[in-house]
């Protein structure tokens, strides 16, 4: 895109102001290129990176941070309230417990009768509270079925 620069000539203002310029006029003035960056190419401004997003500077946005703490806060509340938690494996396999510890790679799970696991979370599909487990609903039969004796008497037919 290319943009002119439109200056006033100080001659033509003093004159309509009623001032005789003292110099002979100066021809106007030609546009000044405008700083186009290009993705990938070194910005030919020294100070471009020390100039702050926001001012009216042409600079590409600044991408977001690695991390948003989203996750660190939600594994710090669970720990905290000792939430029993489910997590699925990438194979589908389900662990129960408690989340003790956890860090940039794994997790530590506490699990009540049954030895503590450190999970790394690249094999986690997901996770979700015990208590939000959808429920198991049981039919009940509407008849009462008697169960059958094992020694029947059969009618024999020759």
């Amino acid at each position: 895109m290319n943009r002119k620069l439109i200056r006033p000539n100080f001659s033509e203002i003093k004159e309509k102001a009623g001032h005789a310029p003292k110099a002979a006029p100066v021809k106007d003035l030609a546009p000044l290129p405008v700083a186009v960056d290009v993705p990938g190419a070194p910005s030919s401004n020294p100070n471009a990176a020390s100039v702050p997003q926001g001012t009216g500077s042409p600079r590409r946005k600044i991408a977001p941070p690695e991390q948003t703490n989203a996750e660190s806060f939600y594994y710090l509340k669970q720990m905290q309230t000792k939430t029993p938690m489910v997590i699925v494996l990438q194979d589908g396999e389900k662990l129960r417990g408690v989340i003790e510890w956890y860090d940039k790679h794994c997790l530590k799970i506490n699990r009540i009768k049954e030895p503590n696991l450190l999970v790394p979370k690249h094999n986690i599909k997901y996770l979700y509270k015990a208590e939000e487990e959808p429920r198991i609903r049981r039919t009940r039969s509407t008849k009462k079925e008697e169960p059958a004796s094992p020694e029947m008497d059969l009618p024999l037919y020759d």
